[in-house]
């Protein structure tokens, strides 16, 4: 136990210092008709999924209803007790990073993200519609439902329009909100790592090299 605290320690040092460099975020694809696409947000060291809702159609969509007006919906993974609690300690991050309960970060959008993060922190990605539907199905199965089948709020989030969601997965110092965005993303069928992804500025590196592979197969010879 003393080796993981010291890791975790580690860790909580690594996630405060982590950054990566502004780059101009790509714009809404429109090569493919038939293709969608996800937002990839930074927040610090933290990173969010963001579905335009006019592309939703599985259950999920259920989650807009309370927004009247929402365009985007972003979702982010964390401890369930650091998020709600919104206690940023050092012995509350220490905590966070050992093996715990999770919640999901909904959060509802009247304007782009990049309005409301800032352009350099989003990156738009294609997908196809397939795709899309399994990173639908991935947030779905993620939140804990009622007996009812109802999504179970936990509290309020911090921002206007955004809620805290009971998730299903266990978060620790090995399996963070970045890791879960990585695992999300690729369950799209988007070439994120599998393992060792832990720190926002992975997700995001790898974002920005996979929305620049796709502009460079679509630019005319």
């Amino acid at each position: 136990m003393p080796c993981r605290r010291l890791a975790s320690a580690w860790l909580v040092l690594a996630l405060l210092t982590n950054a990566c460099s502004p780059q101009p975020p790509a714009g809404p694809p429109d090569n493919d008709p038939d293709g969608a696409f996800v937002y990839v947000v930074e927040r610090g060291w933290h990173t969010d999924i963001g579905l335009p809702v006019t592309e939703i159609a599985g259950p999920l969509a259920t989650l807009q209803n309370a927004f009247p007006g929402v365009r985007v919906l972003t979702f982010g993974f964390g401890e369930r007790q650091f998020l709600v609690n919104r206690e940023k300690t050092v012995g509350a991050m220490l905590n966070a990073l050992l093996p715990s309960q999770s919640a999901l970060l909904m959060t509802a959008l009247r304007t782009t993200p990049q309005a409301a993060f800032g352009a350099p922190n989003v990156v738009v990605l294609s997908v196809s519609r397939a795709g899309l539907e399994q990173i639908e199905a991935r947030i779905w199965q993620e939140l804990e439902r009622s007996a009812t089948g109802e999504p179970t709020v936990l509290a309020q989030g911090p921002y206007p329009g955004s809620l805290f969601y009971a998730a299903r997965d266990t978060y620790d110092g090995l399996y963070t909100c970045n890791t879960w965005t990585a695992e999300t993303l690729r369950a799209g069928g988007l070439p994120m790592p599998q393992t060792g992804v832990l720190f926002a500025g992975q997700v995001m590196g790898m974002a920005r090299w996979i929305g620049a592979r796709h502009a460079s197969t679509v630019l005319p010879d």
